[in-house]
């Protein structure tokens, strides 16, 4: 069975079961590690397993490590793992589906090591609108730039950029456009000077829109789903069209997801002599945008394996290939999309051509509306 789908007599009866572990109880089988969660994870995630005893909340938050536990903990059959989600078949069908990959016995049973989960960013587990938070950073560097060297704003795509013409953008080929701005503004300095950039960013830089801090705007649904895929041995992984150093800055805190499972828009690197000191040196060069068909390729590449879970977002049809790299996996396997539809709690968007959606229909991914399924969007 492919896509995530399950007949709602299925999904309903397993709603039964706590599917934070194996069956009536929970067992967590998968390897985990203890670590300290920073003030925004605990934030971030608590809301989703408050209700949980004291030692089963310990075990929710873990993530993929090296520390195996194997006793069953008992827990009242009413705990939701995923409280801002709303009642329906979205939520049915991801606690049916994670019940029947990790029940031992269970035909669709997936041993720990093979349950990988990757997630888009942008749009999928946080805000993109206006722009991405990549675009703003880059933004913030650039006026840099063009105060030590004025010729920039005679230069495309840096005069379009700095002027807020994204109309240009539009004409000239926006792949392109952007990468010329990530190699300007993210290389040509240590590896280290780079990420205290963007951290230092990232501390204070607010959504123009919202009025909020761009680390408060990760999606509470989400947040609740990762915490809830790795309590059941999943591995979860980003894999984004940004670039991998500025998700690194971030997404341990934000999603709890480890630097090591970042798969993203590579920049070259160099180990040189800087100053005396042997440094890794970022070059003006880039690979292609981690994109489209390129997600899969670079999933191919980081894990080899195709994912168990993916999930992405509508926007511009650029998670589509990720989403069928995980159909193709034999035997069961799951597909979510997140439709932008609420205007009044965050954003509603569509794509011209409607190909996610059309693909969704198609291939019977989970569509998960915005406005119908979430019951709230942001952590409060």
């Amino acid at each position: 069975m492919r896509g995530g789908h399950l007949p709602l007599s299925q999904a309903t009866r397993s709603r039964e079961v706590i599917v934070l572990g194996l069956g009536p109880h929970i067992t967590l089988r998968a390897p985990v590690l203890f670590r300290p969660m920073s003030a925004l994870e605990r934030y971030g995630h608590c809301r989703a397993m408050w209700h949980l005893s004291s030692r089963a909340f310990a075990i929710a938050l873990l993530g993929v490590g090296s520390v195996a536990l194997s006793s069953a903990i008992a827990v009242p059959r009413t705990v939701d793992p995923l409280p801002s989600w709303s009642d329906g078949i979205a939520k049915d069908r991801i606690i049916a589906f994670v019940d029947r990959v990790t029940t031992p016995g269970n035909v669709d049973y997936v041993p720990p090591d093979d349950r990988i989960a990757t997630f888009d960013n942008d749009g999928t587990l946080w805000v993109e609108k206006p722009f991405p938070v990549e675009v703003y950073f880059m933004l913030n560097r650039l006026n840099q730039l063009a105060k030590e060297d004025s010729s920039l704003r005679l230069q495309q795509p840096f005069k379009a950029a700095l002027a807020g013409d994204a109309g240009y953008f539009h004409t000239s080929g926006v792949e392109r456009a952007v990468m010329d701005l990530v190699v300007k503004t993210e290389t040509e300095m240590t590896q280290e000077r780079y990420m205290a950039d963007a951290r230092q960013f990232l501390s204070s830089a607010f959504n123009p829109s919202r009025r909020e801090q761009f680390v408060q705007l990760a999606y509470q649904p989400m947040l609740e789903l990762l915490v809830y895929l790795r309590a059941n041995g999943f591995q979860t992984w980003l894999c984004s069209g940004g670039s991998t150093d500025f998700m690194r800055a971030y997404a341990p805190k934000v999603y709890g997801i480890s630097t090591m499972q970042t798969i993203a828009t590579e920049i070259d690197r160099d180990y040189r002599d800087v100053h005396g000191m042997r440094v890794i040196w970022r070059l003006p060069h880039a690979e292609p945008l981690n994109d489209r068909a390129r997600k899969a390729v670079n999933i191919d590449r980081a894990i080899g394996r195709r994912p168990l879970f993916a999930a992405g977002n509508v926007a511009s049809g650029g998670d589509v290939d990720m989403l069928e790299y995980s159909r193709g996996r034999p035997g069961l396997s799951f597909q979510l999309l997140v439709h932008h539809d609420d205007a009044e709690r965050e954003f509603a968007y569509e794509e011209l051509d409607s190909v996610s959606l059309r693909a969704a229909a198609r291939n019977g991914y989970t569509v998960v509306s915005m406005k119908h399924d979430w019951r709230t969007i942001f952590p409060r």
